[in-house]
C-alpha cells in the first residue's frame, strides 16, 4: 500500500523549541500553515486537541476553506459531547469539507488533562467510554431509521441524523493507546492505529498484538507511527543540529521555571521512553533525547539524518506493516516545507521501488 503522510498544524507557532507569543489565533500564520503542508504534498493535516486550546472542529473548518486538496485528522475526545451531536457535527464536517475528514479519537491517557474538562472517569473507564462512543457514532453514520440504545454511559431514545459523512459508510477512525484496554478498543473500531514513534522492534509487536486483536472481529488495520525528523544535508550536521534542539528545549523549559519533566501517564509515553532503554539513541536514527526532557508527553521522538538516511529508515518501517507517517519538527511551518522537498519524494519513491520489486 502506498504511503500516507500526516502533518500537524497549530493556531500559532509553537514547539518545544518556540514559545507561543501573541494571541491564542495567530489567523495569517494558520493559514500559511495549512497551505504549507498542501505545498509541500502531505495527504493530511493533524489538527491536536488539548484541554487548554481553541476548539479543533472549528480549526479544521476553516483550515479546509483556505485549502483545496489536502484532507484532515481531527483530534476528539470521547465524553465532552454526547455522541449522537457528535456524529452530526463530524458528518456535517465531512460534508462542508468535501469529504477530506478523518478522526483521530483520543480517549484521554492524563488524569489531569481529563479532568480540566470535568472527566473524572478512570483510564480503563475511559477506554470503555470511547468503545460504546464509537459503537454509537457507526450506527448513527449508517442507520437508515431512528434506533434506541441504553448502554453503561450513553441512553437515548429514536437517534437520527438527518446528514451522514460524504464519505461511505463513515469518515476513517483512527485511533491510539498502548494498553490492554486500547488494543481491545483498536481491534473492534480502529481503520488506523497510531503509534508514537517507537523502535522497529516495538512496533513489529504492536503490530502483531492489534493484527491479532482486529482478526478476531474479522478486520484489517492499518498502522501509522509518528516522528520529528531532523534533516541536514549531512548526518553529523543533522546529530548537531539535534543537540542544539535539545539545549534549546532545556533553556526554554528553564525560562519558564519548569523542573525535571515527570512522566507523562500513559502506557504510549512509557513505551516511547523505553525506546533507548538507558540511553537517548536506538536502532539507526531514533533519538529519544527531546521525549525524555519533556516525560515522553506528544510525540517526541525524532529521526535524525540526511533526507536520504530518513527516508530510508521510513521504508523500514513501511516493511513491518506501517503505511502512514505523521511527521512534524521542532521548527513547524519551516519543516513542513522541508520536508516536502526531499524527505517525501524520497519516502514515497523508495518505497514503491521496494513494492514493485516485491
Amino acid at each position: 500500500m502506498s504511503v500516507e503522510f500526516i502533518g500537524m498544524i497549530q493556531q500559532q507557532k509553537v514547539s518545544e523549541t518556540h514559545l507561543a507569543r501573541g494571541p491564542a489565533i495567530d489567523i495569517d500564520y494558520l493559514r500559511d500553515f495549512a497551505q504549507a503542508h498542501e505545498k509541500a504534498g502531505f495527504d493530511r493535516i493533524l489538527v491536536p486537541y488539548q484541554s487548554t486550546s481553541p476548539d479543533a472542529m472549528l480549526t479544521v473548518a476553516y483550515a479546509a476553506g483556505v485549502t483545496q486538496r489536502i484532507h484532515f485528522m481531527l483530534a476528539h475526545r470521547p465524553g465532552f459531547v454526547a455522541p449522537t451531536l457528535a456524529a452530526r457535527q463530524l458528518a456535517t464536517l465531512d460534508q462542508l469539507s468535501g469529504g477530506r475528514l478523518a478522526v483521530h479519537f483520543i480517549s484521554g491517557g492524563s488524569d489531569v488533562e481529563q479532568r480540566r474538562d470535568g472527566d473524572f472517569l478512570s483510564h480503563d473507564e475511559r477506554y470503555a467510554r470511547t468503545d460504546e462512543y464509537l459503537q454509537i457514532l457507526r450506527r448513527v453514520w449508517t442507520e437508515s431509521e431512528p434506533f434506541d440504545h441504553e448502554g453503561r454511559y450513553y441512553r437515548f431514545e429514536k437517534a437520527f441524523s438527518e446528514v451522514q459523512p460524504r464519505q461511505a459508510p463513515y469518515v476513517p477512525i483512527y485511533f491510539g493507546g498502548a494498553s490492554a484496554p486500547a488494543i481491545e478498543v483498536a481491534g473492534k473500531h480502529a481503520d488506523v492505529y497510531a503509534l508514537w514513534g517507537e523502535s522497529k522492534e516495538q512496533v513489529r509487536e504492536q503490530v502483531t498484538r492489534v493484527r491479532a486483536e482486529a482478526a478476531k472481529h474479522g478486520r484489517n488495520v492499518r498502522f501509522s507511527v509518528s516522528f520529528r525528523p531532523i534533516l541536514a544535508a549531512t548526518e553529523k550536521a543533522a546529530w548537531e543540529r539535534a543537540e542544539h534542539i535539545l539545549a534549546e528545549t532545556r533553556r526554554l523549559r528553564a525560562l519558564q521555571g519548569l523542573g525535571e519533566a515527570t512522566p507523562q501517564q500513559s502506557e504510549g509515553a512509557r513505551r516511547l521512553l523505553a525506546a533507548a532503554g538507558d540511553g537517548v539513541r536506538a536502532d539507526d536514527r531514533l533519538w529519544t533525547g527531546v521525549a525524555k526532557e519533556i516525560g515522553g508527553r506528544s510525540n517526541s521522538t525524532a529521526l535524525v539524518g540526511t533526507p536520504a538516511q530518513v527516508a530510508q529508515t521510513l521504508a523500514e518501517y513501511h516493511a513491518l506493516g506501517v503505511t502512514t507517517f505523521l511527521i512534524r519538527g521542532f521548527d513547524p511551518l519551516e519543516d513542513a516545507l522541508d520536508y516536502g522537498r526531499e524527505l517525501i519524494p524520497a519516502t514515497r519513491e523508495l518505497t514503491s521501488q521496494i513494492a514493485h520489486a516485491a
